[in-house]
C-alpha cells in the first residue's frame, strides 16, 4: 500500500469512528458530549438538517467513510477496484466535500450552531480528497 493510501485510510477511520459516535448519539437520542465553549453539538445533531428523509446524516457520512475504506482494501485484490479504485474514492470524496461544505453552511448561516464532530468529520473528507488528488497524479505518472 502506497504512503498515500495509507494516509487516505486513516482519514477515513477516523471519518468513520467520528460518524459511528455522531450515529450513535442520533439513534441513542443522547446528548452529544461537546465540551464547553467549542460548539453546541446538541442544537446541530437536534436539527431538522440532522437527518435526510428520517436517515441520520451521520449514517450516510458512516456509510461513505467505510465504502473508501472497502475501496483501498480491495484495491490489491481486485482488478476492476485496482484499476478504478483512485478514480471512485476521487468521485466520493468530491462528494463528500460538497455536501460537507453545505452542511457547513448551515451550520453557520442557518442553525447558528457548530458541532466540532461534524466539523471533524468534514476536514477527514477534505483530507481524503486531496489525498485522492495526489494518488491520481501518481497514478498518472506511473503510466
Amino acid at each position: 500500500m502506497k504512503k498515500t493510501s495509507i494516509y487516505t485510510f486513516g482519514a477515513a477511520f477516523i471519518g468513520a469512528l467520528d460518524a459511528a459516535y455522531l450515529t450513535w448519539i442520533k439513534l441513542s437520542h443522547n446528548e452529544v458530549l461537546c465540551a464547553p465553549g467549542i460548539g453546541d453539538c446538541y442544537t446541530v445533531n437536534t436539527s431538522r438538517y440532522s437527518e435526510l428523509y428520517g436517515i441520520p446524516i451521520a449514517i450516510f457520512g458512516l456509510a461513505t467513510f467505510l465504502l473508501i475504506i472497502f475501496i483501498l482494501l480491495l484495491e490489491p485484490r481486485l482488478p476492476f477496484i485496482q484499476e478504478n479504485g483512485n478514480l471512485a474514492v476521487f468521485g466520493i470524496s468530491m462528494i463528500g466535500v460538497i455536501y460537507s461544505a453545505y452542511l457547513s453552511y448551515l451550520e453557520e448561516f442557518v442553525i447558528h450552531a457548530w458541532c466540532p464532530y461534524c466539523v471533524l468529520s468534514a476536514i477527514m473528507m477534505v483530507i481524503i480528497f486531496f489525498l485522492s488528488i495526489m494518488r491520481l497524479k501518481q497514478e498518472g505518472l506511473e503510466d
